[in-house]
């Protein structure tokens, strides 16, 4: 078997392309959706995703505003500039770029952020729309990922699915609308016994832990859809994810690359949570269906 390869690059520019007439359609009525991306600190990867987000923002004919701010600002001035953030109604959607520096509290910032601008999807009033089903906005990465699914037309009613890795911005969030969609789910963590069990069993499978090729081939299911959230640099320089990309080829089904599948995806659903975001604020909801 030869996995078919989802191609995130290809759908992010199709939905971006769908996403044309409804920027027009705001831009006609005055209103052109605006993020702010807030930068602590000089983390060079940090700075490559910023300037990522800020270049399709920009290509899309959206607003795009980056703030940065020195590696020592206190708490209280970080909190004080996303007041000034969420009061300022031009801005829609309000990012700020994760890791923070160690003395900085991420949770106590995320959740200062209005909920209406959160477009990350942190925000605890988000969160909590989404574990009662009733999503509105959703974290980027898992919501990409549901739209791969989707566009590969993947079973997921009745379908076993197993996450690796229980985080707060893909593994949990991904878990609840796998669970909307009529999975049955099981999330892994690193204290997870015999994990090959676990992943053998999985119609689709969703790695996201941080380690580079944890996930060999004969911990795969045949068939199975394989998404790899995983972003990892090697010492040679080369990226790669979570899973032994050579080997889950001649297992999986279908499975995502490493780079140039997941990561398109996320980067697009900001897009889609800031416009949805924007159409909230001025009351155009309908104007998205």
């Amino acid at each position: 078997m030869n996995a078919n390869i989802i191609d995130g690059k290809a759908l992010s520019d199709k939905i971006k392309q769908n996403l044309a007439p409804t920027i027009d359609a705001l831009k006609a009525k005055g209103i052109t959706p605006s993020l702010t991306v807030v930068l602590v600190g000089e983390d060079p990867a940090s700075q490559v995703y910023v300037r990522n987000k800020h270049n399709t923002f920009h290509k899309m004919g959206l607003d795009s505003t980056i703030v940065s701010l020195a590696a020592d600002i206190t708490q209280d001035e970080l909190l004080e500039k996303i007041n000034e953030l969420n009061d300022d109604p031009k801005i829609n959607g309000i990012l700020v770029q994760l890791p923070l520096p160690k003395h900085l509290d991420s949770q106590l910032v995320i959740q200062h952020i209005k909920a209406e601008k959160d477009v990350d999807g942190f925000h605890r009033l988000n969160a909590g729309a989404l574990m009662t089903g009733d999503p509105q906005l959703i974290p980027c990465t898992p919501y990409g990922i549901m739209k791969m699914l989707e566009d590969q037309e993947v079973q997921l009613r009745g379908a076993e699915a197993v996450i690796i890795g229980a985080s707060n911005i893909v593994g949990k969030p991904i878990a609840l609308l796998l669970q909307k969609a009529d999975a049955t789910v099981t999330i892994c963590n690193s204290k997870t016994k015999d994990l090959a069990a676990h992943t053998k069993r999985a119609d689709v499978l969703v790695v996201a832990t941080g380690r580079p090729g944890m996930i060999s081939g004969d911990m795969i299911k045949p068939g199975a859809v394989v998404i790899d959230v995983g972003i990892n640099r090697l010492d040679n320089g080369k990226l790669v994810g979570d899973v032994n990309f050579d080997e889950a080829l001649q297992v999986a089904s279908a499975i995502t690359p490493v780079p140039g599948g997941v990561g398109p995806m996320t980067i697009t659903m900001l897009l889609v949570n800031t416009i949805q975001a924007t159409m909230h604020q001025h009351g155009l909801e309908d104007l998205f269906k």
